[in-house]
């Protein structure tokens, strides 16, 4: 499904000596290596001066000083995905791809984005903030059971726990607290799970993933041989192309733009209720928006590129001001 092609490309001559930004000090710093090193490898194929930086090991404000003209970022989780490297760049004057800082910081902060989506009208599960003094038993009964818990500024479903009854909620609470101070408590949907990628201002086509794990955590997004990804994702055609015209109001809704990737559900009575943004999604050889590209025939090559070219996005695609195409 094609909806609302954009042909960015640029020569290789146009970008100019870009960073790729990769690893970082986040949780997800392995995955960010992963992705980096396949961005890399793949604008160095296409002519592109490209090298490797690591904010870990080198001072990201030594940049312009040192020829940079353009970021590709390629950092997942804080430092990365919340808006930080992106405020360092916007100082610099660097350009770079994906969302600027307030989409990056409002879709990595799940309440805030949760609550950004209330206010917009997009369906995302009901939920209640946890806290070490929190009424476990009376939080598990309002929402009900499953419940899946969360820490709110973390990715790649680190620290989730899926929550079958009420006595261990203060358990899962315990864990997601290890990532972050803020941790949520979401109501479970009962449904199938898709995602939308997003590159410029295309949808590319749905993706509905199934893994025979409790959810779609981190072994199902990395490791595991038995996740099953279907694209095409089995709906008719109007339908998808009406949650697609929904995942993208719920990417604008929360500023993003450029690229990413928006994670819903569509439950037993086929609704959709949306779960996050990512807005630095991976782009590893588990990674869905490179399989979303490849049926939409875009190579991954190509799709690197597109990304790439969202670093030349004018002021009002930054701000995440571009309207659905026609």
């Amino acid at each position: 499904m094609n909806v609302g092609v954009s042909d960015r490309s640029r020569p290789a001559a146009d970008c100019g000596k870009v960073a790729v930004l990769m690893g970082g000090r986040s949780a997800e710093r392995e995955i960010s290596l992963c992705t980096g090193a396949a961005v890399l490898a793949a604008l160095q194929r296409r002519g592109v001066d490209a090298h490797a930086v690591d904010p870990a090991e080198y001072t990201v404000a030594r940049l312009p000083e040192d020829g940079f003209r353009r970021a590709f970022i390629a950092l997942h989780g804080r430092g990365g995905e919340d808006g930080v490297i992106q405020g360092a760049l916007e100082t610099l004057g660097l350009a770079y791809t994906g969302s600027g800082v307030l989409g990056s910081a409002l879709a990595l902060d799940k309440l805030r984005g949760k609550q950004v989506w209330i206010g917009a009208g997009i369906p995302t599960p009901a939920f209640e903030v946890l806290g070490a003094e929190s009424d476990f038993a009376a939080i598990a009964h309002r929402l009900g059971l499953p419940l899946i818990v969360k820490p709110a500024l973390e990715g790649s479903s680190l620290g989730m726990t899926k929550v079958e009854r009420a006595g261990d909620l203060e358990a899962a609470y315990a864990e997601a607290a290890r990532f972050d101070r803020c941790v949520l408590a979401e109501r479970w949907i009962r449904g199938s799970e898709y995602t939308a990628a997003i590159l410029g201002e295309r949808v590319l086509p749905l993706i509905r993933v199934e893994t025979p794990r409790a959810f779609y955590d981190y072994e199902a997004k990395y490791r595991a041989d038995s996740t099953r990804y279907h694209c095409p994702c089995g709906l008719t055609g109007g339908r998808e192309e009406a949650f697609a015209r929904r995942a993208w109001e719920a990417f604008q809704a929360l500023g993003a733009s450029g690229w990413g990737r928006v994670d819903f559900l569509i439950d037993e009575e086929g609704a959709p209720t949306f779960i996050e943004v990512n807005t630095v999604p991976g782009m590893t050889d588990h990674s869905l928006v490179p399989m979303a590209a490849r049926a939409a025939g875009i190579d991954f090559d190509e799709l690197v590129l597109g990304v790439l070219a969202t670093s030349f996005a004018d002021a009002g695609a930054v701000a995440g001001r571009i309207p659905w195409p026609a």
